[in-house]
C-alpha cells in the first residue's frame, strides 16, 4: 500500500523517534511511506479549547496535503490526533467549511487510522517481527480508547513482541490527567490523576511504560522522572519497530 504519515505536532518538535519508528515499521512490513513535507497541526489544541473556527484552515490543507489519491491511507502514531481527524474534522467543516473542504474531509477521514487499529483491521497483522527483551506495562490512552475505540488492538500486538513480558497495569482506563490544556487550566486535579497513574505504574515492576500517544508519556514521563521512579516511556512504535537485528536500546531513566 501507498501510505501517507501524518507526524502530529509533538511528534514533529518533542518525539521525532516515534514518527521515525512508524516509517520504519510500515516500510518493513513491505509498505510505500510517504511524508507530505507541507502537513501541519490538525487543529486538535484549538477545537478541544472551544475554538472551533480558528481550525478551518488546519482542517483545509490536512484535506489537502492527504487527499491525493494515490494515498490509500493516513497513519498516525497518535490516537487523539487520529481521533480529531476521524470525529472532529467533520464538525468544524459542517459548521464553518464550504463544499469543498466539506467533500475533502469526507475523503481523509475514512482512510485515517491510528497506528495500531490500520496494523490489526486494515493489514490484518499482529505480530509484526518485533524483538524487545524488557518489562513493559501499557496505559490505553484516553482518545484512543473512547474515541476510537481501538480496544485490545494495542495489547495484541505487544503479545506478539518476542521476549517482551508484558504486565497488567492496575486501572489502566483510567486518565492520566493529561488532556492536553485540562493539565494547565486544572492543574492540581491533573497532578492529582497523574500520581494515581504513577503509582499504578511502579507498582508494576515495569521498566516501560508504553501507549500510542506521545502526548500522554509526556505528562507520565515528566512525573515518573520527578519522583525518580526508573521507569522509561516509550511510544507503542518504538517497541514495534524494535528487531533482533536493530534492537532498541533502552536509556538510563532517572533513579
Amino acid at each position: 500500500m501507498r501510505i501517507a504519515l501524518f507526524a502530529t505536532c509533538l511528534g514533529d518538535t518533542l518525539f521525532p523517534e516515534a514518527v521515525k519508528s512508524t516509517a520504519v515499521l510500515l516500510a518493513r512490513l513491505g509498505h510505500d511511506v510517504v511524508f507530505p513535507p507541507q502537513q501541519t497541526c490538525c487543529g486538535q489544541m484549538h477545537v478541544n479549547t472551544g475554538y472551533q473556527r480558528e481550525p478551518v484552515p488546519l482542517v483545509r490543507n490536512f484535506a489537502e496535503q492527504f487527499g491525493d489519491p494515490s494515498i490509500e491511507a493516513v497513519v498516525v502514531p497518535s490516537g487523539s490526533c487520529a481521533g480529531s481527524v476521524r470525529h472532529q474534522h467533520q464538525d468544524v467543516a459542517e459548521r464553518y467549511g464550504d463544499a469543498a473542504l466539506r467533500a475533502g474531509v469526507a475523503t481523509v477521514r475514512t482512510k485515517t487510522y491510528e497506528l495500531s487499529e490500520f496494523l490489526v483491521d486494515v493489514l490484518g497483522v499482529t505480530d509484526v517481527g518485533a524483538y524487545f527483551p524488557h518489562r513493559v506495562t501499557y496505559h490505553p490512552t484516553c482518545h484512543s480508547l473512547r474515541m476510537l475505540r481501538v480496544g485490545e488492538k494495542p495489547l495484541r500486538l505487544l503479545r506478539a513482541v518476542e521476549g517482551i513480558d508484558l504486565v497488567e497495569l492496575p486501572e489502566a482506563d483510567v486518565c492520566c490527567g493529561f488532556g492536553g490544556t485540562f493539565a494547565v487550566k486544572n492543574a492540581e486535579t491533573s497532578t492529582a490523576m497523574l500520581r494515581d497513574k504513577m503509582g499504578h505504574i511502579t507498582g508494576t515492576g515495569a521498566e516501560v511504560c508504553t501507549a500510542g500517544d506521545s502526548s500522554c508519556l509526556m505528562h507520565i514521563a515528566g512525573g515518573l522522572s520527578r519522583i525518580r521512579a526508573g521507569t522509561r516511556t516509550l511510544h507503542l512504535a518504538q517497541i514495534l519497530a524494535s528487531t533482533r537485528t536493530v534492537p532498541h536500546v533502552l536509556t538510563e531513566a532517572a533513579r
